[in-house]
Formats: C-alpha cells, sequence, structure tokens
C-alpha cells in the first residue's frame, strides 16, 4: 500500500489505497517512516498518493482502536523533515487530518485544482501531532493555522495557495511531471549545496 519508484537519485513514494482515500494504517505509517528513514540517501524524495485523494488521514477503524494519536505520525513527519535533499508533496487530491503533518514536513507543496485542506482536531476532540502547528503557523501564519485547527475550516486550493499552504496549483496531469522538474537542480547539483540550502532557510 506505500509503493517506492527508486529512478536515480529520485524516490517517488506514492500512497496506494485509493478504494480507501488513501486513509493510513498502521502498518502503512511504519512502511512510510521506514522508507523515509532510508530514503536519506535520496537527492530528491517526490510524496503523493494515487486515485483523487492523498489522504484522508486515519483509516476509521484503525482511528477508534488509538491509531488518530499514534506516535508513528510524528516519526513520520519528523523522517521526512530530515530529508537531506528535496522533498515535494505532490498532492494529487485532499488531505485531511493526520496526513497533514508530512505534506507539512515537505520543502514545497503542489496540488491539484480540487484539492481541499482539513485538519478536524477540534472535532474529532484531539491534539494535533506536536510539530504540525508550528510548522502550519510558519508556512501561513499563526492566526490562519488556528482557522484550520480550532475554527475548523476546509480551505480549497486557491486559497491555499493565497496563504502560502501550498506553492503551485497544477493540472492533474502535468502534477508528477512538475514535482520531477523542480527537484531537477537539486539532483544535478553537488548534495552539500542542496543540505546548505536546507540548513540556511531553517
Amino acid at each position: 500500500m506505500i509503493d517506492v519508484d527508486r529512478t536515480g537519485d529520485i524516490w517517488t513514494v506514492t500512497l496506494n489505497r485509493p478504494e480507501k482515500a488513501n486513509s493510513l494504517t498502521e502498518q502503512m505509517l511504519v512502511d512510510l517512516r521506514d522508507t523515509m528513514r532510508a530514503a536519506q540517501a535520496a537527492r530528491a524524495v517526490i510524496l503523493s498518493g494515487s486515485g483523487k485523494v492523498f489522504s484522508a488521514g486515519a483509516d476509521l477503524e484503525a482511528a477508534r482502536a488509538g491509531l488518530a494519536t499514534s506516535p508513528l505520525w510524528e516519526e513520520v513527519s519528523q523522517a521526512v523533515a530530515s530529508l537531506p535533499g528535496l522533498s515535494v508533496a505532490a498532492l494529487n487530491g485532499t488531505l485531511a487530518g493526520g496526513a497533514f503533518g508530512m505534506a507539512l514536513a515537505c520543502d514545497l507543496r503542489i496540488a491539484v485544482p480540487g484539492a481541499n485542506f482539513f485538519y478536524p482536531v477540534m472535532k474529532l476532540g484531539f491534539l494535533p501531532q506536536p510539530s504540525d502547528p508550528g510548522r502550519l503557523a510558519a508556512l501561513i501564519g499563526p492566526s490562519r493555522a488556528k482557522l484550520i485547527l480550532m475554527g475548523g475550516q476546509k480551505i480549497a486550493a486557491d486559497e491555499a495557495l493565497a496563504f502560502g499552504l501550498i506553492d503551485r496549483i497544477v493540472a492533474p496531469d502535468d502534477l508528477m511531471a512538475v514535482a520531477q522538474t523542480l527537484v531537477a537542480d537539486t539532483v544535478a547539483a553537488d548534495s552539500a549545496i542542496a543540505t546548505g540550502i536546507k540548513d540556511m532557510c531553517r
């Protein structure tokens, strides 16, 4: 359910459970964490999903069993954030709940026009992943972060772009090609330059 394509120095990691809106099970989170830790050797990582939804967050049945508040979500996000090369979340559709963390941890986020963004922790009655509010506020400001996290607002792609939550809106058929273009310079350059620039931008 987690597909990994290693083509040269680019790893493409795809959530592949479209019949369940790419909702994440515990095993999928473990596989994602381990894949992102292994991808420390990659020059670039592209994270995407199959079908028309990037991820609906935790699988409903697993969430009821406690997965929604599992430390695995934070472990995945930290593994993504620590990647030395350029990471791109190529959001093929809506991003919801705990899946927010892995996209926020990426360096860049591009999305298709129909994508929506929401993180309904207030309604569900638990705190977001520890690093998510800080990363979200760094991108869109504290007030807008509270709009999503506390106000429970669903943000459409054009508003997400205006906020700075995503960096570009891309036609679905062009999504992966654009992601490949975005990582091309990083893959071609000396790896120390990419790492240095990431460190300077933190």
